[in-house]
């Protein structure tokens, strides 16, 4: 029998509502849950009232990772026809819940050198990702195993991000004589019809960058030409960032480029004996490595994550628990020994900005 029912864990944690910047109640619950088992927790601050949880019982070899937060709006766990439904349960507390029933099936078996860390803030910015790296010093693991909706396949890569503010001024001036004034929004749109036409960087694994246009404002009132307006970009990038900026050389000149965030594409180690697929999303992987090499793995699809719809299914929950386990017991039987630790190389490089 498994030491823990991973529906029922699953379900409680998609209770608890954690929309990205409200994490605190969910991360109290899991502090006092791991404790309650055994766990040594460092719990790190990462803004008030919201912490990252670093869980060991030995020093791990083995790191399993996800994000506590989730996009709004905030729904309930329900079970519809063999399905787990609620905000949360593929992207990531379903997830969450199959890496900790895996590694309390793992420390049942006597394999203690798995541990746990859990972040806030992945779906707006990766702010406890980023301060993480603080801590990575306090283990010696020389993997970690990210978790996102992945269909329980191995990532090979996922694409990076890089938004980008339009901005473009103009002259005010009375709506009824618009000689005396500059549009900006004319401007902006000029812009936006501009980039569509643009040829955006390739790659054979990742394909073309993709954009959305996710937030436009401007102007000050129906009456008044507008002085000022700005455009939020979203790119979903396959290589650098500047090679993107680059193809925006052809933007008419009036119009400035603002950097607002920028994650790099990545590459991942796989292992035998898992289906591999690159992705088109990003995740926090790229701010990890300080706890090692990284994976990237996960049950449930992101195609129905951040939806009303967000469900996953309970026999490939049950399925991610089991390939959990066998992901940490490949890599530890990877590494010779731990008083021969030898330095491992990944197979592929993160890529850059």
């Amino acid at each position: 029998m498994d030491p823990v029912e991973t529906v029922a864990l699953a379900r409680q944690l998609i209770d608890i509502d954690s929309t990205t910047g409200r994490e605190g109640a969910v991360c109290r619950w899991l502090a006092d849950w791991l404790r309650a088992r055994g766990y040594t927790v460092v719990e790190q601050r990462v803004t008030a009232g919201r912490v990252n949880l670093l869980a060991t019982d030995a020093d791990p070899l083995v790191i399993l990772s996800t994000h506590l937060d989730c996009v709004p709006p905030f729904f309930a766990s329900s079970e519809e026809d063999g399905f787990l439904v609620g905000r949360g349960a593929c992207d990531a507390k379903g997830i969450l819940a199959a890496q900790l029933a895996a590694c309390e099936r793992l420390r049942m078996d006597g394999e203690h050198r798995t541990g746990l860390l859990f972040v806030v803030g992945e779906e707006r910015g990766s702010d406890g990702a980023r301060a993480a790296g603080d801590i990575a010093s306090r283990v010696h693991s020389q993997f970690i195993v990210n978790g996102e909706p992945t269909d329980s396949c191995l990532a090979t890569a996922t694409r990076g991000v890089w938004r980008l503010r339009l901005r473009a001024r103009g002259r005010a001036a009375h709506s009824a004589y618009p000689d005396l004034g500059e549009s900006a929004i004319d401007k902006l749109v000029d812009a936006i019809v501009a980039l569509r036409a643009i040829a955006l960087p390739e790659d054979p694994v990742l394909g073309r960058t993709t954009h959305v246009v996710g937030l436009v404002s401007g102007g000050v009132a129906p009456n008044v030409v507008p002085p000022e307006a700005y455009a939020d970009v979203m790119f979903r990038t396959v290589g650098p960032a500047t090679d993107v900026r680059a193809t925006l050389q052809a933007l008419p000149g009036d119009v400035e480029l603002e950097d607002a965030m920028h994650v790099p594409v990545e590459h991942f180690r796989v292992v035998p004996g898992f289906e591999t697929r690159a992705f088109p999303f990003t995740t926090d992987a790229p701010f990890l490595h300080g706890f090692g090499q990284v994976l990237l793995f996960g049950p449930g699809s992101a195609r129905v994550a951040h939806t009303d719809g967000e469900r996953l299914e309970i026999a490939e929950l049950h399925r991610a628990v089991d390939g959990y386990e066998r992901l940490v017991k490949t890599l530890i039987e990877s590494v010779p020994t731990r008083d021969h630790k030898e330095p491992v190389t990944t197979q592929t490089q993160s890529g850059s900005a």
